[in-house]
C-alpha cells in the first residue's frame, strides 16, 4: 500500500520578492521559498529543529503551492525511525538557515529522496546566493526573520517517536510536534530550544540518501563529500577543518560559490549507507572530491594539509583562474571605475522659460498643471539643490519633498509622451542633475525608457544635436546611481529591452559627426564598461557585487561582441577628440578584461577588426589624430599589447 507525498511551498517575503525584485535587483524573484513535506496527514519540516504539525496548520500559514512528489511504499513507522535517525544531523543548535542552502530546503530534499528517491524542484533552490547582499534582501530580512521568529508560542510543539510519547486521544490529526524535546499538548509550551535564533549561514549539507546526494551532484559542478559516522573518532578530529574549508570556500560566491558543495554523509542516518555503497567507500573518514558528477579523487583517513592541497585542485579544476590574472596591467589596474558625471550646472531660469515656450506652444491636455509643478516645484528646488558658491563643507542639502519628487514624476511622464523631439532638450538637460537623487532616480525610470526607445528607433542622423547631447549626458548620469544601472543593465526580458534602447542609442551616436556627441557617448560607453568591470573584479576578489556590476548570470557575450565592435570602430574613426580616444581605450580595456567570453569570442573578433592595429595608429601613424598625453599613451599601448593579442 502507497502514500501520497506531496510538497508544501512557503513564500518568506509574503509576495514583497515578486513585486519588488525585478525593480530593485534588475530580475526576477517570485518568491523566498520555505518547504515541508506532507506524508502520512503529517507536514514535517526543519525550524529550530525537526517540527510536525498538522498539514497547513504551522506559523507559516497557508503554503502558496502544493507539489504532487508522488507516492512513497515506505510505511509510516519507518518513516518515523529515519526521522529519529535525523534528530541528530538536524538539531536546532544547527539551525543557521541560508538563503542560498536553506537548511529547511535540504531538510525537505532528503526526506523527498527517502521517501520516492526523487528531488525538490530547482526553483525553489535556485536563490541568487547574493540576495542578502543587496539593499532590497536587507529590507526584506525583518519581514523573513518573523517568519522564523514568530512572537509568542510556537505553534508547533516538541515530538518524539510514537514510541516514546502520550498519545493524544482527543485530536484526529497529530499534535504539533518537534523532535528536540519532550512532548506536550498545551498550547503554552514550549520547545528547550526556543532560545535558539534563526539567523543566515551554514554552507554545509547534509545529505542521508542517494536521491538527495545525486540532486547535490546534478547542482552544484563541484562536490567535496565528507563520509563520517556517529562513532568514529578520528572523523571528528578532521571535521573542523572540513567546515573550515566549507565556509571560507562557499562564503559569498568564493572560488565558485555556490558552484561547489560540501556535503557531510552520516553513515549511521538514513540510506547514507546506500550512497557509501555506491562509491565503494568501506571507512571513515573518506573524502569524495566530485567534478561534473564524476568522482576524480578519494582522500582516506585524518589528513589536514592533503585535504586543503585537493580542495584546492578540485576548485582549480573546476573554475581555472582567468587568463588576465597573470598579466602585469598597471595602466589598466590604475584606472578608476567610479562613473563619469555631468555635473555642470545651467542657467535654470533660461531653461525654465525655454521649456515652458515649447510647452506652450505644444497642445498638452493640461500645460498648466505641467508649468506649475516647473515652476513652482522642480526648478525651485534644482536652483536650492545646486546652488551657486554653496559651502561644500557645510552639511548635504536635504532630499527632494515628496511634492518635488511627484511634481517631477508627472512632468516628466507628460512632456516626454507629448513634446517633439527637438523641443524635449531643456527637461533632459535639468533631469541630468535631478537624476542624481536617489528618489528622482527611482521614478525616472520608465520616462527615461521611453525617450531612449523613441531616439533608437529613428536615425540619430535626424535627431537633432542638442536632444541627443543632452540625452546621452542624462544617461551617463543614470549609469551612475545603482538603481538604475542594473535596470538598465542587467537581465530580465523587460531588462533586455531597456538595455537593447540603450546600446542601440550609443553604438549609433558613438559615429555621430558632432564631436561633443562623440565624447557624451563615450562617456556613456565608459559607465557601461565601468559596471561591467566593477562586477568581475568583486568576482575575482572573493564575490558577486552587492548591487552595483555585472553578476556572472548576467553575463552575455553577443552584447559584449556588439559594444567591443561598436568601440572599435569608434576609435578607427575618432581623429580630433583624445578625451574620446581615451574613454573609448578603457571602456575597450573594462570590457575585455576579465571576460569570460574573451577567448571563444573576444578575442577572434579583435583580431579580426585589427584593434591592436588602430590602436598602435593612435600613437604614431597617418592619422590625423595622435595621442600626446603620458598616461593616455600608456593606457592605449597596454590594451593593444596585452589584451588584443594572445596571452
Amino acid at each position: 500500500m502507497t502514500s501520497p507525498v506531496k510538497l508544501y511551498v512557503y513564500d518568506l517575503s509574503r509576495g514583497m520578492a515578486r513585486a519588488m525584485s525585478m525593480q530593485f535587483l534588475g530580475r526576477q524573484l517570485d518568491g523566498i521559498w520555505h518547504t515541508s513535506v506532507v506524508v502520512f496527514n503529517k507536514e514535517v519540516f526543519y525550524g529550530q529543529g525537526i517540527f510536525i504539525t498538522a498539514p497547513g496548520q504551522s506559523h507559516y500559514g497557508q503554503p502558496v503551492s502544493i507539489q504532487d512528489m508522488g507516492e512513497t511504499a515506505i510505511d509510516e513507522q519507518i518513516f518515523e525511525e529515519y526521522l529519529a535517525e535525523m534528530r541528530g544531523q538536524y538539531t536546532a543548535d544547527k539551525s543557521n538557515h541560508s538563503l542560498v542552502d536553506f537548511n529547511c530546503n535540504t531538510f525537505t530534499n532528503d526526506c523527498i529522496g527517502f521517501l520516492t528517491g526523487g528531488s525538490i524542484p530547482p526553483w525553489i533552490t535556485n536563490l541568487p546566493s547574493d540576495f542578502l547582499s543587496t539593499p532590497f534582501g536587507a529590507a526584506l530580512r525583518p519581514t523573513i526573520d518573523a517568519m522564523f521568529n514568530p512572537p509568542g508560542p510556537p505553534l508547533e510543539q516538541p515530538y518524539q517517536p510514537s514510541s516514546d510519547r502520550t498519545t493524544n486521544t482527543t485530536a484526529n490529526t497529530p499534535a504539533p510536534t518537534s523532535l528536540d524535546s519532550g512532548y506536550s499538548s498545551s498550547s503554552s509550551a514550549t520547545p528547550s530550544t526556543r532560545g535558539a535564533t534563526m539567523t543566515i549561514a551554514d554552507p554545509i549539507h547534509i545529505s542521508t540518501n542517494p536521491a538527495s546526494f545525486r540532486n547535490l551532484l546534478d547542482s552544484h559542478r563541484a562536490v567535496v563529500a565528507m563520509f563520517t559516522s556517529a562513532t568514529c573518532g578520528p572523523c571528528r578530529m578532521i571535521e573542523p577543518v572540513f567546515e573550515e574549508l566549507a565556509h571560507a570556500k562557499t562564503s559569498k560566491g568564493k572560488d565558485g560559490g555556490d558552484r561547489v558543495a560540501f556535503v557531510k554523509v552520516d553513515l549511521s542516518v538514513g540510506m547514507s549507507t546506500m550512497v557509501a555503497r555506491e562509491y565503494n567507500v568501506a571507512a571513515t573518514p573518506t573524502f569524495g572530491f566530485f567534478l561534473d558528477s564524476k568522482r576524480i579523487h578519494e582522500l582516506k583517513g585524518v589528513n589536514a594539509p592533503e585535504l586543503r592541497t585537493q580542495v584546492d585542485l578540485l576548485l582549480y579544476q573546476a573554475f581555472p583562474p582567468h587568463p588576465h590574472m597573470s598579466l602585469d596591467l598597471p595602466a589598466i589596474s590604475s584606472l578608476s571605475t567610479e562613473p563619469i558625471l555631468f555635473t555642470q550646472v545651467p542657467a535654470f531660469d533660461t531653461v525654465r522659460d525655454k521649456l515652458v515656450s515649447f510647452i506652450d506652444n505644444t497642445s498638452l491636455a493640461n500645460p498648466s498643471k505641467v508649468k506649475d509643478d516647473l515652476v513652482m516645484h522642480i526648478i525651485p528646488w534644482l536652483k536650492q539643490r545646486y546652488a551657486v558658491g554653496s559651502n561644500k563643507a557645510a552639511a548635504p542639502p536635504p532630499p527632494p519633498s515628496h511634492a518635488v519628487v511627484n511634481a517631477f514624476s508627472r512632468a516628466t511622464t507628460t512632456l516626454v509622451a507629448e513634446l517633439p523631439a527637438a523641443s524635449i532638450f531643456p527637461l533632459l538637460d535639468v533631469w541630468r542633475l535631478a537624476i542624481l537623487e536617489p528618489a528622482i532616480a527611482q521614478v525616472s525610470l520608465a520616462p527615461l525608457v521611453q525617450v531612449l526607445t523613441t531616439t533608437n528607433e529613428s536615425s540619430s542622423s535626424s535627431s537633432p544635436r542638442a536632444t541627443l547631447l543632452t540625452l546621452l549626458r542624462l544617461s551617463t548620469n543614470a549609469l551612475g546611481t545603482s538603481l538604475l544601472s542594473r535596470s538598465l543593465l542587467g537581465t530580465g526580458a523587460d531588462v533586455r529591452k531597456r538595455r537593447a534602447a540603450l546600446t542601440g542609442v550609443l553604438v549609433n551616436t558613438l559615429l555621430h559627426a558632432d564631436r561633443l556627441v562623440r565624447v557624451a557617448a563615450a562617456s556613456l560607453a565608459f559607465n557601461v564598461g565601468a559596471w561591467v568591470q566593477r562586477g568581475r573584479v568583486a568576482r575575482v576578489g572573493g564575490g558577486e557585487p552587492a548591487f552595483d556590476g555585472i553578476r556572472e548570470g548576467e553575463e552575455d557575450g553577443e552584447w559584449e561582441v556588439e559594444l567591443v565592435s561598436a568601440v572599435a570602430e569608434a576609435l578607427a574613426g575618432e581623429e580630433e577628440s583624445e578625451d574620446a580616444v581615451h574613454r573609448l581605450t578603457a571602456t575597450l580595456a573594462f570590457l575585455i578584461r576579465l571576460s569570460p567570453n574573451y577567448e571563444d569570442q573576444l578575442l577572434p573578433l579583435l583580431n579580426v577588426l585589427g584593434v591592436r592595429e588602430t590602436l598602435k595608429g593612435k600613437l604614431g601613424g597617418d592619422g590625423k589624430l595622435k595621442v600626446r598625453k603620458k598616461d593616455i599613451r600608456a593606457l592605449v599601448e597596454e590594451v593593444a599589447d596585452k589584451l588584443c593579442m594572445d596571452p
